[in-house]
Order: C-alpha cells, then sequence, then structure tokens
C-alpha cells in the first residue's frame, strides 16, 4: 500500500479505537520545517467546553489576546502582534463566533462569547508514518529531533515492515514502534514510547553540516503555545481531504467503519488526488465528485462536534450593529 493510502488507513483505525482528535500533516517544529504525519490530541478535562465553542480553529492571537469573557474592549487594545495579524485574527474570530463585537462611536469592540478552556486537551501523540523501512530516507535524523525537541508527549513509529532488532537500533530508545497492517486493518505495539518532556526546556535540532550542526533551546513557554497551536490545527482540520476528484471512477470508500476516503475503482485501491487524480490518469473520466459531507462523517465518528450548542452570549441590542 502506498504511504498517502497507509495513513488515511492508519487514521481511519485510530479514529476508531482511540478517544479525541486526530489529524495529519501537522506541523511540529517551532520554524515550520517539520512535518509530523498524523498528530493524536488525547482529550483533558475541558475537552467538552472546547468542542462546544466552535468546530474550527481559533487563530492563536485571539486566544493569546486580552479579550476576555467579561466587557466589551477595543480591538486594537487587546493585541499585542502587528496590526494586521490582530486584523485578520479578530475577523476570524467574530467569523467562527469564538468572538462577538458592537459599536460604540464608530469603533469596534469585541469580547469572547465564552472562556477559552486552556486543559482541554491532555497529550499530543506524534506518528512518522514509514510503511517500507526500506527506503527509510531522513526517517532516523526527523526522530532524533522529534525527541531533542520535546514539543509533542510521544512519538511513534508505524510501519508495514518486518521490524527487526537492527531498525530498532537505528531509531531513538524513545520512539515507539507499530506495525500495521493496513490490510487486515491490525495494530501490534513492538515498542511503547517513552514519555517525553514538553514542560521542560527543548533543543531544536537545524541544519546539518559536515562540521556543524545548528541548534536552538526552546523555553518551556514557547513549547506550550505551539503544543497548543498543533491541538487547535488538529481540532479545526482532522484528516479527511477537503475535496474528491471530478472524475466518475473515484467513490466515497470506506475503511474501519470510515467513509470520507478518495477510493479509485480503476486502480483498485485509495488514491492521492492532488498527486494521482486528473485529465493526466488514463482512467479519467470527467464527473462531479461523490456527495460526501466531511462534517457529518467527522462528527459522526469522532469527539469533534459539527454543530455545537455553543456558549455565545447576545447582549441587549447588539443585533443593531
Amino acid at each position: 500500500m502506498r504511504e498517502f493510502a497507509f495513513e488515511l488507513a492508519l487514521c481511519a483505525r485510530l479514529e476508531a479505537d482511540v478517544e479525541g482528535i486526530v489529524s495529519r500533516q501537522l506541523g511540529t517544529s517551532l520554524n515550520g520545517n517539520r512535518v509530523m504525519d498524523i498528530v493524536h490530541v488525547e482529550p483533558g478535562p475541558d475537552f467538552d467546553a472546547r468542542a462546544q465553542l466552535t468546530p474550527h480553529e481559533i487563530p492563536d492571537a485571539a486566544i493569546e489576546s486580552a479579550v476576555g469573557v467579561g466587557t466589551a474592549r477595543y480591538w486594537k487594545d487587546t493585541f499585542d502582534c502587528h496590526p494586521e495579524r490582530a486584523r485578520t485574527a479578530t475577523d476570524r474570530a467574530i467569523e467562527i463566533d469564538f468572538f462577538e463585537r458592537e459599536r460604540r462611536g464608530g469603533r469596534e469592540y469585541v469580547r469572547q462569547t465564552a472562556r477559552y478552556p486552556d486543559d482541554w486537551f491532555e497529550k499530543l501523540v506524534g506518528i512518522e508514518n514509514k510503511p517500507d523501512l526500506g527506503r527509510p530516507g531522513a526517517l532516523e535524523a526527523q526522530l532524533r529531533r522529534d525527541v531533542s525537541l520535546g514539543l509533542l508527549d510521544e512519538v511513534i513509529l508505524a510501519t508495514a515492515s518486518h521490524v527487526t532488532g537492527a531498525h530498532l537500533h537505528r531509531i531513538p530508545d524513545e520512539v515507539g514502534v507499530w506495525r500495521f497492517d493496513p490490510d487486515r486493518g491490525t495494530r501490534e505495539v513492538l515498542r511503547e514510547p517513552t514519555t517525553l518532556s514538553p514542560t521542560e526546556c527543548g533543543i531544536d535540532i537545524g541544519d546539518r553540516r559536515p562540521t556543524e550542526t545548528a541548534i536552538e533551546t526552546v523555553e518551556p513557554a514557547a513549547k506550550a503555545q505551539a503544543r497548543r497551536r498543533i491541538a487547535e490545527r488538529a481540532y479545526g482540520k482532522g484528516w479527511r481531504i477537503d475535496d474528491f476528484p471530478h472524475c466518475a471512477k473515484v467513490a466515497d470508500g470506506e475503511y474501519a467503519g470510515a467513509r470520507g476516503m478518495p477510493y479509485c475503482e480503476w486502480k483498485g485501491r485509495f488514491v492521492h488526488p492532488a498527486a494521482e487524480c486528473g485529465v493526466d490518469c488514463a482512467g479519467h473520466e470527467p464527473a462531479a465528485p461523490p456527495d460526501v459531507d466531511i462534517d457529518v462523517e467527522r462528527d459522526r465518528r469522532s469527539s469533534w462536534v459539527a454543530d455545537p450548542d455553543g456558549c455565545q452570549r447576545r447582549q441587549a441590542g447588539l443585533d443593531r450593529f
């Protein structure tokens, strides 16, 4: 099975097996040059409160702002960042019902619709997919960097290959190892991961040169902020694709009880639409994409809530503006 299909299958299997949020292809570094294949966000004590806020990712700048649930404040006075970023965050927070606004004398004032729950997630588990260990690429360096930074609570390698002692020796001891058989949908734990230290300083390993390696110390506060961004991105994004190909050969496939997966009847497998589909494909047959409601499927299968009741408070006269 190709890596993209392996990734979708493992996401579907995890969604059936674990609580919380499963997402994929998320940045898990502070400088944007590390992407983790899958991230599992384990729920914390305030998960339900987060789920009732909004189904969307909440901008970090809006969370960090001085906007509270009490008295509405002039929006420009609540941000400590570039004005454009503040404006973008404010507009988005209003759009997704995290902020509500009112106008006074031509000025825009905002308040949170409900207090942001800091303890909505407990653990972040990163899963690096490498179906074929015979072609590891930069796997060892990636995993060593993950362990050194300690941004995630646990890091796991998932593979379809037979895992030997030599394979285990080449990756950090802290990294857990799963053998996932996508044909049977089974997941075997070959080595449990060691819990890392996200609340302590970490070392971000950068570019490697023949005579030196760039490193940077990352403080706990920066890691905490990055962890919240990862969790928020995971909550808003999920793992399913956004758009199905416009092709009669591609159907809404199912795996481990999950739907919302592009299955190509011509190729006889799940496909990566961005990389494999289009007019250049010999089996392409133009047609409307299958009618797939990703939100309904995600709501049905996971802890994510597509249409929360919300906690928005409407002040008297607010809708006049």
